[in-house]
């Protein structure tokens, strides 16, 4: 069974998400704190799939949710949708630099909050299948399919689902340009409704655990006017 969590302090809003994801065949827990969340969270044995979160919560944030919840090394692969009234484009950079997978602006079409769930319950169970080559090197980067780790020297690099995703791409792409849209049609896949803002943003999150200097990259090279290229 497909498990959401859902985090929304207004009860109108927490019944309409709960009825239109539980219609669309997913098993839905819903709460109007983050405290009362995180005690689910860590109560659940077999954890949940995606989580929905709003930012204004009493006391803990929705922000501050999605920064545990991301660091949480049992289940680095969950999916986080923050839907939020804020409409300024650093409250949507911020929530995703966090580790947030998407963000939707209140009010928004049910439809399209259902379309993004489906969106990232696959993209986090996909696991990309059976590969010839289940360890991948590129200078001092290990990246191991079977462990899903990725490796720099001999440190292990903390890295959310989407940038594992990322790295496997680039480095199993070594040397070629990448444009932006070939890597959110297969990061976050063709039917994602979202901006096209979200590949720089998570470039940049990688960049930070990736580079010895982020501000001049050594690796994830920007191609002006296009894309990224890996060397």
């Amino acid at each position: 069974m497909k498990k959401v969590l859902v985090v929304e302090d207004e009860y109108a809003i927490r019944d309409l998400i709960t009825l239109n994801l539980t219609m669309a065949g997913y098993s839905v827990t819903d709460v109007d704190n983050a405290e009362t969340a995180l005690n689910l969270y860590d109560e659940e044995p077999d954890g949940f799939d995606v989580v929905l979160l709003d930012i204004m919560l009493p006391g803990m944030s929705g922000l501050e949710l999605c920064n545990i919840l991301r660091r949480d090394r049992n289940n680095p692969d969950i999916g986080i949708l923050i839907l939020s009234a804020r409409t300024q484009e650093k409250d949507k950079i911020d929530g995703l630099q966090i580790g947030a997978d998407d963000y939707m602006i209140k009010p928004f079409s049910v439809g399209e909050m259902v379309a993004r769930v489906d969106a990232i319950y696959r993209r986090t169970r996909n696991r990309g299948g059976e590969k010839d080559e289940q360890t991948l090197v590129s200078g001092d980067f290990t990246l191991d399919r079977r462990s899903r780790m990725v490796m720099k020297k001999s440190q292990q690099l903390d890295l959310t689902q989407v940038e594992y995703q990322l790295m496997e791409m680039f480095i199993g792409n070594a040397g070629v340009a990448l444009d932006r849209e070939r890597i959110l049609r297969t990061i976050w896949g063709k039917d994602f409704v979202g901006d096209i803002k979200i590949v720089d943003v998570n470039i940049c999150r990688l960049r930070m655990k990736v580079e010895d200097e982020p501000s001049a990259p050594q690796h994830i090279i920007t191609v002006w006017g296009y894309g990224y290229r890996w060397q």
